[in-house]
């Protein structure tokens, strides 16, 4: 019994003698530390903008007449190609011929109105000049000249405003033809034959009646952050990509830029506007799209990267290899984009940077037991 018990406990001592190598182990790993790194090279270094938005037409007409009436002869269709003069439809409103003949009439009144004036001046005139007699008389012919003269004067300003607005109501008139303003494509019709144009023109709901657009001129209307706009520059080269065709990739050139931004939730962006180096039937308005702006291009530049430069106090650093052990080298940084950045100081083509550096001994976060070392099968209370 007594040698069966021994067993017993030199096997207890020897599962604790394991397992606490084992926890030390675990607690104290010896494995070294690498660096992955990388040399550094010369190359070229492209940086671009991003940005994104809709397709836009540049040359586009609205159609939104002045007048009121009812739409009437409605002659095209969404999709239809016009032609600059073409009719696209008619405003019925009588009340334009009712004002157009009233502006007549008082156009011929207010021309009347001068000749007679200035036959009235002529007669005083002749007067003054065969008349004989007192001072008196002719004081009061002279005063019947001025008189006169005073009446030409007022009715060529009123003859001036029954031309204005004879013309105006011409023109109103003329408007009840609704005729295409560019050569295009119609791109929307809120209207249909009947409707009142007082009604949809009005409001809160408030619509525009058709829009017109050349499909020949779309672009690309992007979004660029305040933080990069200064970067752009007219005559850049952009590549577009739409959201509508998966893997359609289209170059083109920056044309626009505003100089006013627009400010949403505390973000200023500007619009871009980039023109297609060539045009795609298939690009619709509106149509979603991304572009990439190249924004600059250094050839045979040393570039290491993004994942090698780092910065402190100091300002930025690299880490180079020294033997199996890195040092901390101090450099200047140039153009950088979304994997390399240029250095212009600090390093040497060919040197070997760090970018990467694996501890398998660093401290993982998680959850460690500790207190109490428990043996399996051995039980343990609480």
């Amino acid at each position: 019994m007594k040698r069966k018990k021994w067993w017993v406990i030199a096997a207890i001592v020897a599962v604790c003698g394991g397992g606490s190598y084992w926890w030390m182990k675990s607690q104290t790993g010896t494995d070294a530390v690498r660096y992955v790194s990388t040399p550094v090279e010369k190359g070229t270094l492209s940086a671009s903008v991003s940005g994104s938005g809709n397709v836009i037409v540049d040359q586009e007409a609205t159609i939104d007449p002045t007048i009121s009436g009812t739409v009437a002869n409605l002659s095209v269709r969404v999709g239809d190609a016009v032609k600059k003069g073409q009719l696209l439809f008619t405003i019925v409103n009588d009340d334009l011929d009712v004002n157009l003949a009233n502006a007549r009439v008082s156009l011929r009144q207010a021309e009347s109105a001068v000749v007679s004036a200035n036959i009235s001046k002529d007669q005083a005139r002749d007067a003054y000049a065969t008349r004989t007699g007192s001072a008196l008389n002719k004081s009061i012919l002279k005063q019947k000249i001025d008189v006169s003269r005073e009446a030409i004067t007022i009715a060529e300003q009123d003859l001036a405003v029954s031309r204005l607005s004879y013309q105006r109501a011409l023109d109103d008139a003329a408007k009840r033809r609704v005729v295409s303003p560019i050569d295009g494509t119609v791109n929307e019709i809120n209207i249909k034959n009947g409707d009142d144009l007082a009604t949809i023109s009005s409001g809160s709901s408030k619509v525009t009646p058709m829009i017109l657009g050349d499909l020949k001129t779309v672009k690309a209307s992007i979004a660029v952050n305040e933080v990069d706009i200064s970067k752009v520059a007219l005559g850049q080269k952009a590549t577009l990509r739409l959201s509508a065709f998966d893997g359609l990739s289209l170059s083109g050139k920056v044309e626009k830029m505003d100089s006013l931004g627009t400010i949403a939730s505390g973000v200023v962006t500007y619009a871009v506007t980039i023109g297609f180096d060539v045009p795609d039937e298939r690009i619709k308005p509106r149509m979603s799209v991304a572009a990439s702006i190249l924004s600059e291009v250094k050839s045979d530049v040393l570039m290491v990267p993004n994942s090698a430069v780092k910065s402190d106090a100091t300002g930025s650093y690299v880490q180079v290899m020294r033997g199996r052990t890195p040092e901390k080298r101090l450099v200047k940084v140039g153009v950088s984009n979304t994997t390399d950045t240029e250095i212009v100081e600090g390093l040497d083509e060919g040197d070997r940077v760090v970018t990467k550096t694996i501890d398998p001994n660093a401290t993982t976060t998680g959850t460690t037991s500790g207190g109490s070392f428990r043996i399996p099968g051995m039980g343990g209370g609480r």
